[in-house]
């Protein structure tokens, strides 16, 4: 791990599961957390857990305490809290406010930059679950830096000093960036739970252990193959299997049609544009699906 020679007081402001961890890690690196803020009842045990002794006060308090603010507040709750934090005159020349929002760079810090504050946005790119693993998954986990250019290696040493690994992500790429990500990790749980759930629904016993060892397939040969790891009837251009599996859920689960479809419509164009679908069979798995 990375140690800064300089010790940083920190205040967290929004000591939930991803700022109590974060928090928590900088302390590990050696810093001070000096204050954290959390209105929920979750925030406040998160905090304890892992900012034990740490006063919990109000959001300007903290700002005042603090040389490093780490944000850790919903997305779209992050612009007001820096404009009004503006307002009252809160930020000071000097300190550093760093967000974990994946969703916005550094232009949601305005506010506060325009009065001297150095603008940082550090986004783990990991889920956090309220566990103790978390603090541990820290090590080696990429995050999504964004900075201004002089600052850049500010914002790479904190990452490094808690144990991840620095991804330089430019202000005009986090729209996409964040998009990216969500598709890839959001989407997949739900997918894969709707998976599970037909699995239950239809009484194949133990789901979970007989898809596990064919989504960690999957997931390896995507990274490694990109389009060549598609399989299914789909990609082979089954249409009557592809026409089997909409009947089957238009009978047990109709509220997953309209998933499948979509679904089944994208990897075909995919299957079609790596070569591995020919015109003719990418036509029959349309017709299928545009009787849906």
């Amino acid at each position: 791990m990375t140690r800064s020679p300089v010790h940083l007081r920190v205040g967290v402001v929004g000591a939930g599961r991803v700022g109590a961890v974060l928090g928590a890690a900088l302390a590990r690196a050696g810093h001070h957390i000096v204050a954290a803020s959390g209105v929920s009842s979750r925030s406040r045990a998160l905090a304890q857990r892992w900012l034990p002794d740490t006063p919990l006060l109000p959001p300007d308090e903290v700002v005042a305490a603090a040389d490093l603010v780490l944000l850790a507040v919903p997305d779209d709750a992050l612009r007001p809290l820096v404009n009004g934090l503006a307002a009252t005159d809160s930020w000071r020349p000097g300190q550093i406010a760093a967000h974990t929002c994946g969703a916005h760079g550094i232009g949601v810090l305005d506010a506060a930059s325009a009065r001297g504050v150095i603008p940082l946005a550090l986004h783990p790119v990991m889920t956090f679950a309220g566990r103790g693993e978390d603090l541990d998954r820290l090590q080696g986990a990429p995050f999504g830096v964004t900075a201004l250019d002089e600052m850049r290696a500010v914002a790479e040493t904190l990452v490094m000093e808690i144990g991840g690994e620095p991804v330089w992500v430019p202000e005009r790429a986090r729209p996409a960036y964040h998009t990216a990500l969500s598709m890839s990790a959001n989407y997949l749980v739900t997918i894969i739970n709707d998976s599970l759930d037909l699995l239950d629904q239809s009484g194949v016993e133990h789901s979970d252990h007989l898809v596990a060892p064919l989504l960690s397939a999957a997931l390896d040969n995507v990274l490694r193959l990109r389009d060549a790891a598609l399989t299914g009837p789909v990609s082979r251009g089954d249409a009557g299997t592809v026409g089997a599996h909409l009947a089957t859920l238009r009978a047990q689960a109709p509220h997953l049609v309209a998933e499948y479809t979509e679904l089944a419509r994208r990897t075909a164009a995919r299957a079609h544009h790596s070569g591995q679908l020919n015109d003719t069979a990418l036509a029959a798995v349309e017709a299928v699906l545009g009787t849906q």
